[in-house]
Parts: C-alpha cells; sequence; structure tokens
C-alpha cells in the first residue's frame, strides 16, 4: 500500500526531530583498579651480639683423679730421693734442693697425687736452706702429727691424699703472717707455674692470684 506524499513527509518530518533531540550519551570509563598492591617491606631481625664471656671452670681441663700406687709403682715413678722422702720420712740436703731459691707464680703440688698444696704467694725465704710457706692452700689437704725421730718432738707435715711425708711445721715463720714456717722437702713437691694451670687442669687456682693483683697497696 502506497502511503499519500503528504503523509509521507509528515512521518519523516516527526523521525527527524527526534533524532535530533536525542542527546549524546556520553560513556566515563571507570578508574582501573590497581593491578598489583606495593610490596610491603621486609621485616628486618636485628641479633643483638652475646656478651663475651670467660671460660667457666666447666670448660677448663680437669685432673685425673689420683689412684693409690703400690709401692712399686712408687718406686718405678719417683727417683729414689723423692721415694726415700715421701715414703720413709727422709730429708734432703739444705740448699741445694730444687725449690729453696725458686720463686717463681705458681703453685706446688704432691709429687705423688697432684694435690695442690702450697702457693707461691705464701712463700719465703727463711734462710733455713729448704723451701718455706707461711701457710698451705687449703689446711684441709695437710695431715699433721708428732715425730721423735731426732730425740725431741716436732710437727710432721703430711699430704692427705697422697699419704707422703712433706716436711715438719715450726712456730718461727713471720709473726705478721701468723708465725708458722713450713719447712718442706723440695723432693715432695712438684711446681705448676700460673702460666700453665690452665692447661695442667689447676684453673681455679688463677684466682688466688688475681687477687693478688687486684689487692690495693
Amino acid at each position: 500500500m502506497k502511503l499519500p506524499l503528504p503523509l509521507l513527509f509528515g512521518v519523516s518530518s516527526i523521525l527527524l526531530v527526534c533524532s535530533c533531540e536525542r542527546k549524546p550519551v556520553t560513556t566515563v570509563p571507570a578508574p582501573a583498579e590497581a593491578t598489583s598492591a606495593e610490596p610491603a617491606p621486609a621485616e628486618v631481625t636485628v641479633t643483638e651480639p652475646e656478651p663475651a664471656t670467660e671460660p667457666s671452670s666447666t670448660q677448663m681441663p680437669k685432673r685425673k683423679p689420683f689412684k693409690v700406687l703400690s709401692d712399686e709403682q712408687l718406686r718405678k715413678t719417683l727417683t729414689p730421693l723423692q721415694y726415700q722422702v715421701t715414703q720413709h720420712e727422709g730429708t734432703e740436703r739444705p740448699w741445694t734442693n730444687k725449690f729453696d731459691k725458686h720463686f717463681e707464680e705458681g703453685i706446688y703440688v704432691c709429687i705423688i697425687s697432684g694435690e695442690p698444696l702450697f702457693s707461691s704467694k705464701d712463700k719465703y725465704d727463711s734462710g733455713c736452706g729448704w723451701p718455706a710457706f707461711t701457710q698451705p692452700i687449703n689446711n684441709n689437704s695437710i695431715e699433721s702429727k708428732t715425730d721423735f725421730k731426732i730425740g725431741y718432738s716436732r710437727t710432721e707435715v703430711r699430704a692427705k691424699t697422697g699419704n707422703s711425708h712433706l716436711g715438719h711445721v715450726f712456730n718461727d715463720g713471720p709473726q705478721e703472717k701468723g708465725g708458722l714456717r713450713y719447712c718442706i722437702n723440695s723432693a715432695s713437691l712438684h711446681f705448676i707455674p700460673k702460666s700453665k694451670f690452665v692447661e695442667e687442669g689447676y684453673g681455679e687456682y688463677l684466682k688466688l692470684f688475681a687477687q693478688k693483683e687486684n689487692s690495693p697497696e
């Protein structure tokens, strides 16, 4: 069916007006989302250095425990003079023995057991010809008894652990240090220098000399 020409023109005009009034649609792009978050700063762990500590007594080498020796073993271990002095209460010659004029820092131990007996800090020159000490390191390491071998009483000194004869103790020592003189045979002693304390298992005795060095003059 054909539309009348006037009607056709009327419809066309209406469509043209409607298309002109339609506003263009503007599309605003949405903001882009962050594809990846910034990495969080890494945590830094600071390890405090451990304070330096001195070696404890448990870290120091220890001496081997003493085992009682038979008479045969003692004869093989000791020199004839050491055996005579320690086992038969002998006396070595004065002024010519090993430790009479010896004053190095260290400790003197029993020649048989290694038991610490005397310290160089208590040693002095008595002029008697044998090593002289004002006191032992520990009174419990020493035993004493009376002997009459030369016709009158003297107080014999023996090492408790090794049961060895050491010498005698007299009451003519320095009065300012107690008045005693431990007159000891060099043959009954073994000397450990201070520099060898730790190496030879006597590290705990370093404190004796630390006290001496730190004490006020």
